[in-house]
């Protein structure tokens, strides 16, 4: 029997996550004030008060999602977790490589809120749009965005792969609305919009990407010691993973696919039963009752989970 721990991504913050939490654990209370002072930001103020749209800016909402997650991270040491394998949603990555000891807490912090804001950055001089599109073929919608692509308005393509029946689609809002109106037009699947504030995870990203590289030559990686699924790829990397090689994969992970319905594949393959699911809300439960319904999923939102 083996398990995953899995994070969850900007997009699943809303306000007042992480109340029980405050409330309940010393621990946990004192993980996010110290990322308070790494990033620069009073986070539980943030997760405890601040409205909806200012949560979901994303240079607020990826520290503090960051910090929610070091903090139950810290409470699955205490228990003893040792999972076989870890990995996250776009920013929830960075979280599984703070679980399996790449990052120390200074430094996961100060780095996803540099994410945070070189995205935000860059996300402001994109007309950009996602869409959710339910029911349809990846291949089916990979086929239209590169006929919309190739068509004078704009670059569109799969940003994510969540889980069999449901994939998104982002770019330029005029050639991501296209392609929304083709796949309704053929009958393929439903569009629904995002409310995020960009095209994460295309080529569009491009200049958050090279920002993100320039920043991580100076910061340092210790050895992993859990094995991390990728988002770019879908799957660990041959042991020993270097620095270099891990450096590389965020970097892409900015303007690539996030493949997390080849993740949930892989942990399926790999024999994985059991996964805790880390982060506010239930979205990876959802991804994978659809994807491998046999996989028994936890969602660790409430510190009755460890007894505290």
């Amino acid at each position: 029997m083996k398990t995953a721990i899995i994070f969850t991504g900007q997009g699943s913050q809303h306000c007042g996550m992480g109340r029980e939490f405050f409330e309940e654990s010393a621990v946990f209370a004192d993980i996010v004030e110290m990322s308070s002072e790494y990033a620069g930001i009073d986070l539980k103020k943030m997760m405890l008060e601040a409205d909806e749209k200012t949560l979901s800016d994303t240079a607020v909402a990826q520290p503090a999602l960051a910090a929610y997650a070091a903090g139950v991270a810290e409470l699955l040491k205490e228990k003893g977790m040792n999972p076989d394998f870890t990995a996250g949603l776009s920013l929830g990555e960075y979280s599984a490589l703070y679980l399996a000891g790449v990052f120390d807490l200074e430094t996961f912090i100060r780095l996803t809120a540099f994410r945070g804001r070189v995205m935000k950055k860059c996300a402001e001089s994109v007309d950009g749009k996602m869409y959710a599109v339910l029911g349809a073929d990846p291949e089916a919608v990979e086929q239209i965005c590169l006929e919309v692509s190739t068509g004078g308005m704009g670059t569109v393509s799969i940003s994510n792969y969540n889980c069999k029946g449901q994939n998104v689609i982002a770019g330029i809002s005029k050639a991501v609305d296209a392609a929304a109106g083709i796949i309704k037009e053929r009958g393929l699947g439903k569009c629904v919009p995002l409310k995020v504030s960009s095209a994460f995870h295309t080529e569009l990203m491009a200049p958050a990407s090279r920002e993100l590289k320039d920043y991580l030559e100076d910061v340092r990686f210790s050895e992993m010691e859990i094995p991390v699924v990728f988002n770019v790829t879908g799957k660990p990397e041959e042991a020993p993973v270097t620095e270099a090689a891990m450096k590389e994969l965020l970097v892409k992970q900015v303007k690539s696919p996030v493949r997390m319905s080849q993740t949930i594949d892989f942990l399926s393959g790999a024999g994985v039963t059991n996964v805790l699911e880390v982060g506010p809300g239930k979205t990876i439960a959802g991804f994978i009752k659809r994807s491998a319904p046999e996989m028994k999923v936890v969602s660790v939102n409430d510190p009755a989970f460890f007894g505290v």
